[in-house]
């Protein structure tokens, strides 16, 4: 298992302990867990986001701290967009629907208007435009 997944892993299990709450590096963080099928593998698989209300709206942003590359969760979504959202609150089936055009520029100015820092990943990516994933509740 990869440091990355084992970190998912202990950030999961403190989530889901704490209602929706977690230490560390990222106490105060707004997530969710997000339960999705893997592209390739089939395999279910739960990753925590970090996520932004817009409106009615539960957004994430598939930055991947600025890489060329998107994230794989993002290419899991886009194959297979029905997903369980958990919010520490509720648990609930969603779509994961990708953002474009006007809906996409209005989310992402709204974020980044917000966080800077989606800015600069943005630029970091180069030629590769930052997905916005909106999870719609179905």
């Amino acid at each position: 298992m990869s440091e990355q997944q084992d970190f998912n892993r202990s950030v999961i299990e403190e989530f889901r302990a704490n209602g929706g709450r977690v230490g560390g590096p990222l106490a105060g963080a707004e997530l969710v867990l997000v339960t999705h099928t893997g592209a390739r593998t089939g395999r279910t698989l739960t990753t925590p986001l970090g996520h932004f209300r817009v409106g009615d709206e539960v957004v994430v942003v598939a930055a991947n701290r600025g890489s060329a590359r998107h994230p794989s969760w993002y290419h899991n979504l886009v194959a297979n967009p029905s997903v369980t959202v958990e919010d520490g609150e509720s648990t609930y089936a969603a779509t994961a629907v990708v953002a474009q055009g006007a809906e996409r520029a209005r989310l992402w100015e709204a974020i980044a208007g917000s966080r800077p820092f989606f800015r600069d990943f943005q630029e970091k990516a180069g030629a590769r435009e930052i997905p916005v994933v909106v999870l719609r509740r179905t």
